[in-house]
This record gives C-alpha cells, structure tokens and sequence, in this order.
C-alpha cells in the first residue's frame, strides 16, 4: 500500500470488465476477484480456461459426418442441420451404400485388409469372432477411416443398424469403438447431435467420449441408473473389452450377423454427462451437463454397460422429459460440467441446464 507499489487492483479489475463489456467481448472471470499469478487459484483458473477455449474454437469450425439414415423409428435423434451450421458446425453426408460397396470391392488378400485386422486384433479380445467377420469388421473400418481422413471430419454419426446387418453382416460397433478411443468420436444411429456432444466433451477433458442409453433403474435406488449400448464404446470405457455380438439387434437380424459388438463393463470414477440438441420449433440450441459418480455396483448384462449415481436422477429425468431432450446421453470420465457451461453459454450463447450446480436443482 506504499506510494512506490500502490495498485488499485479491485476497481482495475472491475474496469477491464466494464471496458470488455462496452466492446461486447466476453470473458471468464476468475475464481478470486483478485489473486497474485502464483496463487494456486490462478493456475486452476488459467488451466480451466483453456479448455473452455478449445471447446469454443472447436465447436465453431467443427465438421461432422453423417453415414446413413437414422434407423426409421428413431425420431428422437432428428436435428437441425440449418441450427448447427448458423453456429459454424457443418455436416457432411453420405449414403450407408456408397460405404458398404466401397468395402465390399476391397480384396481380402488386400495387404491394407490384413493391416487392418491386426490393428483390431491388437485392440481387444477377439477370440470369439469368425475370420470371415473379421475381414468384413476390417474392410469396413478401412473405409470409414478413409472418408474421415477425405472430409477433414471431426467425429461420425453412423447408421448402425439393420441396413448393415442385412446388407453386409456384421456390427460396426469395433470401428467405432476404435475411433473414438483415437479422439474421433463416432455416435450410434445417426446421432449426429450425440457426435458432436462427444467431441465437445473431448475437447474439454483431452479423453475420449461414449454415446450411451438413459437404459434403466438401478433397482430401487432412486441416484443410480443404468447406461448401456450394444457396444461402441472407446476401450478407455471397458478396459476388460471383447469383440462379440449383439444380442437384441440379434433377436431379429440373426445373431451371426451382428459380430463387431464390443462388451464390457466400465468400472467406478468420475463422471461428467451431458447432451446438445437442436431445437426446431425454438430456433436455438439447448444442452444439460452435470457431475456424477460411476459405480462398481453388480450389473449382470451384456453390452457396454455402466453403473452412475445422480444426486436428484428424478429432476434430470423431469428436466430431460420436459424440454424434449432425445434419449441418449454422452459421458465422459472427467469433471468438467463447468468448463462445458462456461464453453455453451457464455461464448457460444447455448443455453444450460447445469444438474446439481445449486439449491436450485
């Protein structure tokens, strides 16, 4: 406080943000109002903001495929491509068959279909898979890797089922699974505000994401629920993974045509979930986050699969159900729900449900 080093810190900082809020730029205030650079705060307020940044920058230049149609009944997974590109995310698609009959004309003795199997080979058990499903699983992701690479695209929404089944037979589960354990995230059933949830939560945590089913209750535990798909989750998911089948999409299309799947349980940690979706009749874009838990809790079934404790699981269901959110869910094994809000709305104008952040919810 002497005349030499007198600084006037509180109104200077208050007159950065009067002056940026004059300039209509945004900003992210810090934890403290003040605080000296050395101060643990800053550097656990500086390390947040950069993430906040790579979600903004990537999400206003992303690019997403979308493969296929979304199966026929799925409504839930429509969205507004018109939306996204007025917020600089862009779609590329293509139809399912220009896919399968690329990978159909690749030869089996094509060096570049055995290179490929050893990459899955080396991925995850594969002992249960025939050699002839396997050749289809490799040629398949050979393709898929190609049309990535050609249209410079962030993450993948496929059509997973039963065009591929019927027409090619095997899942593309494992594809996609070693896809966004590679940090280009692939969503199931044409999903294509799933993929890009995915990728947002990526970009927030520098891990990979997974697509999953709001499935069932725990049991009578009123926190806890079940996440499940058939099996496209990223190995960092279900460390005791395995290529297998499909048992439901089996029911009907034959279980032999559904190896690809991936199976396994993923074990207790953290947990931030979340989703952004278009809403049409509103003309905006509108997402939920939150913090959770995933548990070690028993859970006899096959799939990819998980436990997680939500504190007020009632709420979110409430909220999800009123605002006409799709039924699928994204996780991630970190904790960054605040950086996915501060990303949404304060720069990107998205509005936010966060779950659990107050009294409130």
């Amino acid at each position: 406080m002497n005349v030499v080093r007198r600084r006037d810190a509180f109104c200077g900082k208050i007159s950065v943000c009067n002056n940026l809020k004059q300039s209509r730029i945004k900003f992210t205030l810090t934890t403290k109002h003040t605080v000296h650079p050395d101060d643990p705060f800053f550097h656990q307020d500086l390390s947040k903001f950069v993430s906040v940044c790579k979600v903004v920058r990537g999400l206003k230049n992303a690019r997403l495929g979308a493969i296929g149609a979304r199966p026929a009944a799925f409504k839930t997974v429509r969205y507004s491509e018109k939306l996204l590109e007025a917020h600089g995310i862009s779609v590329t698609t293509v139809d399912l068959s220009e896919i399968l009959g690329k990978a159909e004309r690749l030869k089996d003795s094509d060096p570049v279909v055995a290179g490929k199997t050893k990459q899955i080979q080396s991925y995850a058990n594969y002992g249960l898979v025939p050699e002839d499903k396997m050749t289809l699983i490799s040629k398949m992701g050979i393709v898929l890797n190609d049309f990535i690479k050609e249209n410079e695209l962030d993450a993948t929404a496929i059509q997973c089922w039963s065009s591929l089944q019927e027409n090619y037979g095997v899942n593309v589960c494992t594809n996609m699974s070693m896809m966004s354990e590679n940090l280009l995230p692939s969503a199931c059933e044409v999903d294509v505000t799933g993929a890009l949830t995915m990728y947002a939560m990526q970009l927030a945590s520098d891990s990979p994401s997974a697509l999953a089913d709001w499935n069932n209750n725990y049991g009578m535990e009123e926190d806890k629920v079940v996440m499940f798909h058939c099996g496209n989750w990223a190995k960092s998911f279900i460390p005791d993974g395995k290529i297998s089948t499909a048992p439901i999409l089996g029911t009907t299309l034959g279980e032999e045509n559904t190896y690809g799947a991936m199976e396994g349980r993923t074990p207790a940690g953290v947990l931030t979930y979340g989703r952004i979706s278009t809403d049409d009749l509103a003309g905006v874009i509108k997402t939920y986050v939150g913090s959770a838990e995933l548990t070690d809790d028993p859970l006899d079934t096959f799939g990819t699969r998980a436990v997680a404790r939500i504190p007020n699981l009632n709420r979110l269901m409430h909220h999800i159900c009123n605002n006409g959110f799709e039924h699928h869910v994204v996780m991630n094994q970190s904790n960054t729900a605040d950086i996915l809000e501060e990303a949404y709305s304060n720069y990107l104008g998205w509005s936010v449900y966060h779950h659990g952040k107050d009294s409130k919810n």
